[in-house]
C-alpha cells in the first residue's frame, strides 16, 4: 500500500516525546496511576480465586514473571507455558508471531485465537486470520491463556485456546528505557502517565523504538506508540480509551536456507531483497457499568487497521548450495509485491449477573458480538528494487458476523460447580476480483456447544472438566474460490474434552491435565512456498496430557517446571493430506520447560531450560532431507536461557539476558520454504530510571 512512502513514524515519536516533554508539568499533580484500574475484557477475571471458576486449563502469567524472563518477544513469554508450541522466528525479533497450543500447527498462529485486552488483534478471523502482528513485549503487562471449554466465549477460531495480552497502563511520572544487544540491536522506551487531581481521570503515553541487524540479516526497525486512559464517568460506570500505532519494516522473506547454507553457519540473509512491511493503528473503547453487586455489564468497541506489504523476489530456481532470484533492472518483472490492507470494526458486550434459583446459588453470563471486516488484496509487479509498481490484480473482500453466547455456572454445593454454555456465530464472506467483476458469498452458522464443572475436592485440590465443540471457520480464500464460486468448504470441527487437577498447598502449586482432540475435519497448511494455502484435511485425533509444578524452596530460591506430552497427533484415515495415522507437521511429542530462580535484596536471576522433541515438516512424515531444505526431519532440540535484574533502589533498574547460553544450533523450522536456523547465542543489557 501506498502509505509506507509518505509515512515517517520517527516524525510521530518526536512530535509526542515532545509533546510530552514539554507538557509534563502537568503530571506533576498527577498520582499514582494504579489508584484505580481501566475496564477492559479479561478472559480470567480480576478477582481473587477467578481461575478456580474456570473448567479449563489456565495460565496466566504477570508483569513479575514477564520481567524476570527478560523477553526478547511475547513468543518468548509464551513457549515457557504449557501446551504451547513456538515456532521459530522469521525475523523482527518475534514480530511475525507463529503460535501452536497441544499440537495444532502454529503457522501464523491460525488455530489461535489472539486478543489485547480483549480485542482481536489478529488482521480478520473470517477473511484471513494468518497473524502479522504481535505487540512488543515492552508494552504487555500480563498475559492470559485459556484452554478448555469456557473459550466459546471469545470464538472463533479458539480449538486449541485463547491467548490475551494485557497492556500496561502506562507508570505514574516519567519513566525512560533503553536497552542494547549484539546484532545491532538497540531500543529506548519513553513512559509518562499519572491521575488527574481535578476529575480523577487516568492515563498516560508509552513510546517505543527498537531495531536490530538481525542474527540473518534479518534486521528490524519498529516504532510503537500507545495512548490509554481513562476515568470514572458516574458512580459505579467507567469508561477508558486506547490507541495503539505500530510500524515495522522486515528484511525477511519466505526463503530459508538451503542445506549447504545451513551446513556451513551462514549467516547471509538467503532473500536479502524481501521486506515484510507492517503498519497498524488501533481503537479500543471500553465501557463498564456496574448496575448492582450481582449485575455488571462490560461493553468493548474495537477498530483496527492494517497494512501488510510482502515484497518478494521472484525465485528461478532453489539448490542445495542457495536460491536463486530473478535479476531486476533488466526489462522483466523480478518483484513482486502480495500487499494487503485489513479494516476491523465490532462491538462485543457482555452482561454477568449472580442470583439464586431453587435454592441454588447460579452466575449467569450473556453476550453479544457484532463483527464487520474487509480486506484490499493486491499484487503489485516492478522491473526494479523500488518497492512500487503496476497493480497486476486485486479483490476487494469483506466479512460480517453476529455471534451471542449464554453460560450460567450452577454452584450445587459451596465445592461442586456445573457450567453448560453455548455459542452460535452466523458469518458472511464475500470475495470480489475488481478486474474480473466476479463475486461470490459463503454464509454458514455454527453452534457451539459445551459443559464443564469444577469440584474442590479438599482445600489443597480441584478437579475440573470439559467437552465442548470446537469450530474454525474455512478462511475466504479457500472457502470461494477466485471466480466467485462458494467450495462448500466445511468449517474445521473438533470435539474436545479435557480433565484436569489443580491446586495449592503451602510453597507448592501444581495443574495437570489430559485432553483429547478430535477432528472431522482439520484444516491443515498444503502448501507455503507461494503463499499459504489451506484445505480440508479430513479426520485427525490429538491426544495428549500437560503438567506444570512450582515450588518455592525458602531462601530466596524457587523451582518450577512444566511439561507437554501428545503421543497421539495423527491423520485418522485416508485424505489428500496425509496417509492414515501419519503425524501432524509440527506436532512435537514433548515440550518442556525447567526454571530455577534466586531473589534477595532486590536482584533476582532465572535459568531456562526450553526442550522441544522431534517433528515432521510435512504430512508424509519424510525423514531424510530433501536437496532444498523444505522436507525431512525437524530434530528436537534444548536451549537455556539466564536471565537476570538489579533494582539499585525503587527508581534505578538494571536488567539483561543472555539467550540460547550454549549456542545451540538448531533447525527451528523447514517453512515455508526452506530451512530457518534458530537464533544463536544473543544478548541484551539494559537499565530504566523512574522520574517521580
Amino acid at each position: 500500500m501506498k502509505h509506507q512512502e509518505v509515512f515517517r513514524p520517527q516524525n510521530q515519536l518526536v512530535w509526542l516525546s515532545s509533546f510530552v516533554l514539554l507538557y509534563g508539568g502537568s503530571f506533576s499533580v498527577w498520582a499514582n496511576t494504579q489508584d484505580i484500574e481501566l475496564p477492559r475484557i479479561d478472559i480470567v477475571g480480576r478477582e481473587e480465586n477467578a481461575l478456580y471458576k474456570i473448567p479449563g486449563t489456565v495460565d496466566v502469567i504477570n508483569q513479575q514473571r514477564m520481567e524476570e524472563l527478560q523477553p526478547q518477544s511475547l513468543q518468548d513469554v509464551l513457549k515457557t507455558v504449557p501446551g504451547v508450541n513456538v515456532r521459530g522466528d522469521e525475523g523482527g525479533l518475534g514480530s511475525i508471531p507463529n503460535i501452536g497450543i497441544r499440537g495444532l500447527n502454529p503457522s501464523r498462529s491460525s488455530k489461535v485465537l489472539l486478543l489485547e485486552d480483549g480485542a482481536p488483534i489478529q488482521p480478520s478471523l473470517f477473511i484471513s486470520n494468518a497473524s502479522y502482528y504481535s505487540p512488543p513485549v515492552e508494552q504487555i503487562g500480563g498475559i492470559e491463556v485459556l484452554k478448555g471449554a469456557s473459550g466459546l466465549k471469545y470464538g472463533p477460531s479458539n480449538i486449541g485456546g485463547v491467548v490475551n495480552y494485557l497492556s500496561k497502563t502506562p507508570a505514574p511520572g516519567f519513566k525512560l528505557t533503553g536497552k542494547v544487544g549484539n546484532y545491532g540491536y538497540r531500543l529506548a522506551e519513553l513512559e509518562a502517565g499519572g491521575k488527574s487531581s481535578s476529575n480523577g481521570a487516568i492515563g498516560g503515553i508509552n513510546l517505543i523504538q527498537s531495531e536490530s541487524n538481525g542474527y540473518q540479516g534479518n534486521g528490524f526497525k519498529m516504532y510503537d506508540i500507545l495512548v490509554k486512559g481513562g476515568m470514572e464517568i458516574a458512580q459505579n460506570q467507567w469508561l477508558s480509551l486506547k490507541y495503539t500505532h505500530y510500524d515495522n519494516n522486515i528484511n525477511t522473506s519466505y526463503v530459508g536456507l538451503r542445506p549447504n547454507q545451513y551446513s556451513t553457519h551462514s549467516r547471509d540473509n538467503p532473500a536479502p531483497n524481501d521486506r515484510f512491511i507492517t503498519q497498524r493503528n488501533a481503537v479500543d473503547l471500553n465501557h463498564a457499568i456496574e448496575i448492582s453487586p450481582e449485575t455488571k455489564i462490560n461493553t468493548l468497541m474495537y477498530w483496527s487497521r492494517l497494512s501488510r506489504d510482502y515484497w518478494r523476489q521472484s525465485i528461478v530456481k532453489r539448490t542445495q548450495e542457495s536460491t536463486v532470484f530473478r535479476a531486476c533492472n533488466v526489462g522483466t518483472d523480478c518483484l513482486i509485491g502480495r500487499n494487503r490492507e485489513f479494516q476491523m470494526l465490532g462491538i462485543d458486550s457482555r452482561v454477568s449477573h449472580a442470583y439464586k434459583a431453587l435454592g441454588i446459588s447460579n452466575e449467569a453470563e450473556f453476550g453479544l458480538r457484532l463483527h464487520t471486516e474487509s480486506q484490499i488484496n493486491q499484487v503489485v509487479s516492478s522491473k526494479t528494487l523500488a518497492y512500487s509498481g503496476r497493480l497486476t490484480s486485486q479483490e476487494d473482500n469483506k466479512a460480517n458476523s453476529v455471534a451471542v453466547y449464554a453460560q450460567n455456572r450452577f454452584l450445587l454445593s459451596k465445592d461442586f460447580a456445573l457450567i453448560p454454555g453455548v455459542r452460535v456465530e452466523s458469518y458472511n464472506q464475500t470475495r470480489s476480483n475488481a478486474a474480473t467483476g466476479k463475486a461470490g458469498s459463503a454464509r454458514n452458522v455454527e453452534t457451539i456447544p459445551q459443559i464443564g464443572a469444577t469440584w474442590q475436592l479438599i482445600p489443597q485440590a480441584q478437579l475440573y472438566g470439559s467437552i465442548y465443540k470446537g469450530f474454525a471457520p474455512a478462511q475466504l480464500a479457500t472457502a470461494i474460490d477466485d471466480k466467485g464460486v462458494d467450495q462448500q468448504l466445511a468449517p474445521e470441527r473438533s470435539t474436545n474434552a479435557e480433565l484436569g487437577l489443580r491446586g495449592r498447598s503451602g510453597a507448592f502449586t501444581y495443574d495437570s491435565a489430559i485432553f483429547s482432540m478430535n477432528f472431522s475435519n482439520q484444516i491443515v497448511n498444503q502448501s507455503l512456498a507461494a503463499g499459504i494455502s489451506k484445505a480440508n484435511g479430513g479426520k485427525s485425533l490429538h491426544q495428549g496430557a500437560e503438567m506444570s509444578l512450582a515450588y518455592a524452596l525458602g531462601g530466596g530460591w524457587g523451582i518450577n517446571g512444566n511439561a507437554t506430552y501428545i503421543p497421539v497427533a495423527k491423520f485418522v484415515g485416508t485424505s489428500s493430506l496425509g496417509r492414515d495415522g501419519n503425524r501432524i507437521p509440527y506436532t512435537p511429542k514433548l515440550t518442556s520447560n525447567l526454571g530455577v530462580s534466586y531473589e534477595k535484596n532486590g536482584f533476582n536471576t532465572l535459568i531456562n531450560l526450553n526442550y522441544v522433541s522431534t517433528q515432521y515438516a510435512d504430512s508424509a512424515n519424510t525423514v531424510a532431507q530433501n536437496a532444498i531444505g523444505t522436507l525431512g526431519e525437524v530434530p528436537a532440540f534444548t536451549t537455556v536461557n539466564w536471565s537476570a535484574n538489579y533494582a539499585i533502589n525503587k527508581d534505578w533498574k538494571m536488567f539483561g539476558v543472555i539467550n540460547n547460553v550454549f549456542n545451540k544450533r538448531y533447525i527451528s523450522s523447514r517453512s515455508p520454504d526452506g530451512i530457518f536456523a534458530g537464533a544463536p547465542l544473543n544478548f541484551q543489557a539494559g537499565m530504566s530510571y523512574q522520574f517521580n
